[in-house]
């Protein structure tokens, strides 16, 4: 198929127009999945600045139900609230007529699969900076009751200034009802990073099968390899449980043993043996590097908002409204014009921390 008309069915020309009048300009598709499209995107912010970014298109006339009822509307109710330096910045989300139009940050050094690929094993010291990056990520989305539920490293971007940061919330759910936290029984994810619980097909908790993904993602990027190599559900499962897995000879006499440790904490078969992030962030390891252990004032602010916004919610019992009925709300609220629906604007959204956010990039 011409690459015209592949464009073409996701953004149609129309679409391309009205998004041109709000500043937005796709280029070139560089990743797509069977209903989504990912495009290089530049955002004219005025005549004289300019930003690089990447636009996921979704298109819901090409989706099943089963994304539609359940997955896609938690994905954008988790895209419109989270704000972390350690999170790719979602900076726009619109939608128009079947489509949505999710801008966010473009990452000019593309993944932590790709990095290990092309540079080998990170070392220790830079590991854990990277580490300390995606725990203080992760606290934040649990301490909103968010779990994200495909942890990997294809979703691990690194920026032009080599910091990374969480992305791909697809799969992403709240996690919490009624002042009690709520087991998942959906199996999410990639085969390699999926904690024995989930393999093993029973109700788990989703914040602990986190937990055991960032121990995968751990070993991966100090090893340049995944720990177990199965693909057999049944045959993965047992060495998870049996704990057959060591570090590579080549790796093993060069980490600490506080390095070591916490990978084997990580990659813990008991799920409620695992540390939570909270707890690595203030454990021995990441101490190591002491400037690394104190929350910058925006994680803390951040962190904070986090903590008051998730008491809100419990009290508010939000999670009654079913995501069918929040996806049917956001449809209405964008039928019947041939503009674009604003979900999120960078302008309105976290209008205080917005600006330390840009000064980390």
């Amino acid at each position: 198929m011409p690459a015209t008309e592949k464009f073409e069915l996701t953004a149609t020309q129309s679409d391309i127009a009205v998004l041109q009048e709000k500043g937005f300009i796709l280029e070139k598709i560089v990743g797509e999945g069977s209903y989504a499209k990912v495009f290089k995107a530049t955002h004219m912010v005025d005549e004289t600045r300019h930003t690089v970014m990447a636009c996921k298109v979704i298109d819901t006339a090409q989706a099943p139900r089963d994304y539609l009822t359940k997955f896609l509307p938690r994905e954008l109710d988790v895209l419109i609230r989270v704000n972390h330096p350690h999170i790719v910045h979602v900076s726009n989300i619109f939608q128009r007529r079947a489509k949505y139009f999710i801008f966010l940050r473009f990452a000019e050094n593309g993944d932590l699969l790709d990095f290990l690929t092309q540079n080998g094993a990170v070392p220790e010291n830079q590991s854990r900076l990277w580490m300390r990056q995606i725990l203080s990520g992760i606290h934040y989305i649990h301490t909103l009751n968010i779990a994200h539920r495909d942890l990997k490293c294809e979703n691990i971007l690194i920026t032009v200034n080599y910091n990374v940061k969480i992305t791909d919330f697809g799969f992403a759910r709240n996690v919490r009802q009624r002042d009690r936290d709520v087991l998942s029984e959906t199996y999410c994810g990639s085969l390699s990073y999926a904690a024995p619980e989930v393999l093993k097909g029973v109700p788990y908790l989703p914040k602990l099968a986190d937990m055991w993904s960032i121990g995968i993602i751990m070993y991966t990027m100090l090893n340049k390899a995944l720990p177990f190599n199965e693909t057999s559900v049944k045959k993965l499962y047992e060495k998870q449980v049996m704990r057959k897995w060591r570090f590579r000879t080549g790796v093993v006499n060069q980490l600490s043993s506080e390095c070591k440790l916490q990978v084997t904490q990580l990659m813990e078969p008991e799920a409620k043996a695992r540390p939570t992030a909270a707890s690595i962030f203030n454990g021995p390891w990441i101490a190591m590097d002491p400037r690394l252990t104190k929350l910058t004032f925006l994680e803390e602010s951040l962190l904070k908002q986090a903590q008051e916004e998730s008491q809100r919610r419990e009290m508010e019992h939000f999670e009654d409204e079913s995501e069918v009925e929040r996806l049917a709300e956001l449809r209405r609220k964008g039928r019947g014009k041939e503009g674009l629906k604003v979900l999120k604007n960078a302008d309105s959204n976290f209008a205080k921390s917005q600006p330390l956010l840009e000064e980390r990039e």
